[in-house]
């Protein structure tokens, strides 16, 4: 696994921000920094030692004094968690506002020094991980508190499924309109995903917004790049032989039916992958004839994905070929069909799309 990045990129102008707060995470230098009293504190941790749900323990200035077995594994991946500050730590993960209602909430005691709201911790390394968060007292019978618990429900994979399950009955029903594609979309998945891994390695700045979470939604998202054929009429979509100019005309729209179908999907991969898959890149594509570097990324890697998967299959109107002419195809294609970095990274890893074909074939 890659070096994981401690930082979370954050910018100066994120510092600053923070340093309005008050500087919480700072000790005053003439100020001894209160310990807490350890036999109570120990104590009080025996309950979160083998909870299943992730906890930490701060002070009143907000320094993390205890983080339990299952928060540290939580969080593997993204930060240290123990001795830093809660803010050094999390602070971008919350909205400013949020941040200032933490602080506020434990020096002022609103709400018995209690508060809820949630968190999205990012890492170019790892994928984010979406969480409600919970603050209250470690001594709830005291009037002035100490410690503080903080308490996280990872709600990732719930989100995450409730989302996609939405738009997979979508994708479900585009498949009844075209019904020749068998496990096409879950090759197009594969293979773009294993495109998007290969340029994160590469890692320089070219590919430098490829992250976890751009790998894992494009292992989704490469799926729904032919969802707006569920607008398209069953005589074109089924017909065999070619099409005629208007036909073609009729057909083109399905990018813009898809986009529109997945404008509310909150990532704009989505609609950029459903409107721009048949872009080109000398810009002789479809539907708005951009070039070059204007199609977005995800869109030009799933175009390799969905052509490649396209010239293997055989459909009533064109034989399947084998993987080599399928290759050179897409090699011919190279500057004027395709991102020419792109296709030299498929080259590279183009056994890994033979072998991914292979193993789901129709």
């Amino acid at each position: 696994m890659p070096e994981v990045e401690k930082d979370l990129d954050t910018t100066p102008e994120d510092l600053e921000s923070l340093d309005e707060l008050g500087e919480v995470e700072e000790l005053d230098e003439t100020e001894e920094e209160d310990e807490p009293s350890s036999g109570v504190l120990s104590a009080s941790l025996n309950p979160f030692k083998t909870s299943i749900f992730p906890v930490l323990i701060i002070d009143k200035k907000l320094k993390i004094v205890y983080a339990n077995p299952a928060c540290e594994n939580l969080f593997t991946g993204f930060f240290d968690l123990s001795g830093n500050y809660f803010i050094d730590v999390f602070g971008r993960a919350f909205e400013m506002e949020d941040i200032k209602k933490i602080r506020e909430t434990i020096i002022s005691g609103d709400n018995g020094f209690s508060w809820k709201g949630a968190a999205q911790i990012k890492s170019r390394n790892v994928a984010s991980v979406q969480t409600r968060v919970y603050l209250f007292p470690l001594e709830m019978d005291i009037k002035s508190p100490g410690e503080f618990v903080v308490m996280f429900d990872d709600v990732t994979e719930e989100n995450k499924h409730l989302l996609r399950a939405v738009f997979l009955s979508l994708l479900e029903a585009s498949k009844l309109k075209d019904n020749d594609t068998g496990k096409h979309i879950s090759r197009v998945n594969f293979y773009s995903k294993r495109l998007a891994e290969e340029l994160f390695k590469i890692g320089d700045i070219t590919y430098k917004r490829i992250d976890a979470d751009f790998i894992d939604n494009i292992g989704f998202l490469a799926s729904m790049h032919d969802v707006g054929k569920i607008g398209t009429p069953d005589d074109i979509l089924n017909k065999e032989g070619p099409l005629s100019d208007w036909e073609w005309t009729v057909m083109r729209e399905h990018t813009k039916n898809g986009a529109f179908i997945l404008s509310t999907y909150p990532n704009p991969m989505a609609k950029e992958i459903a409107l721009s898959h048949h872009e080109k890149w000398n810009g002789s594509g479809y539907p708005f004839q951009l070039d070059g570097q204007m199609i977005p990324l995800a869109a030009r890697i799933v175009t390799i994905a969905d052509v490649y998967d396209a010239l293997r299959m055989e459909r009533s109107y064109k034989p399947a070929l084998s993987h080599e002419v399928t290759e050179k195809k897409i090699l011919e294609g190279k500057g004027t069909h395709f991102d020419p970095s792109l296709v030299d990274v498929f080259m590279k890893i183009s056994g890994d799309f033979r072998q991914i074909y292979d193993s789901n074939k129709d």
